[in-house]
């Protein structure tokens, strides 16, 4: 048990008997390590995430890292928005579902972990696969601090900022959003950071 996650739950007010639950429901599959990332409990193989305790306005869930390749018997897996490549969730609000689905929870936890140990991977979107819209191009080819910045980010924050963009319908949308970012870009950030 990881003291940081102790902390963690203590200051919770809304859902904090639900994800003790499934805290305690992941702790009796003796393989993962609990840890504290992103500010949540995290469990992972090996220094592997698999699977995370997460909490929302309206429920809180298990996201599972490579939930995309679970079976997924129950039907329960959430992909969480249309773009989310490889991580899936189940949701709860409220511990007796938690309860009532203990050994499915159980089940799925396994899998993700014989998932983990077998090295299989989900097969990414690369930055190449992503549209760069003319308005960015444009400053790319113009300004090469904006696009030594841009091209020095992680393929990750790279993606987030051209799935962004290109998602405003106007160009000048478009434009406005771009220039609302590029100081973002010049000091090595992601589009949440």
């Amino acid at each position: 048990m990881n003291p940081k996650v102790d902390q963690f739950l203590s200051s919770q007010n809304r859902w904090k008997g639900e994800m003790t639950l499934m805290r305690d429901i992941i702790l009796e599959i003796k393989e993962l390590d609990e840890d504290y990332k992103w500010m949540h409990p995290c469990y992972t193989l090996r220094g592997r995430n698999v699977v995370v305790i997460q909490q929302f306005k309206g429920y809180c869930a298990l996201m599972f890292f490579k939930g995309a390749l679970l079976k997924d018997p129950k039907g329960i897996l959430v992909q969480m928005t249309e773009n989310v490549q490889a991580g899936r969730q189940i949701r709860f609000t409220d511990t007796n579902q938690i309860r009532k689905n203990k050994s499915i929870i159980k089940a799925y936890i396994r899998e993700a972990i014989e998932i983990e140990k077998s090295g299989k991977k989900i097969p990414l979107k690369k930055t190449s696969d992503y549209a760069v819209p003319e308005e960015f191009q444009k400053i790319l080819e113009e300004n090469s601090k904006v696009k030594k910045a841009f091209n020095s980010l992680t393929p990750g924050r790279q993606k987030g900022y051209l799935f962004y963009f290109s998602q405003a319908k106007q160009s000048k949308t478009r434009e406005s959003r771009i220039e609302k970012y590029i100081p973002k870009i010049l000091t090595g950030k992601g589009l949440n950071d």
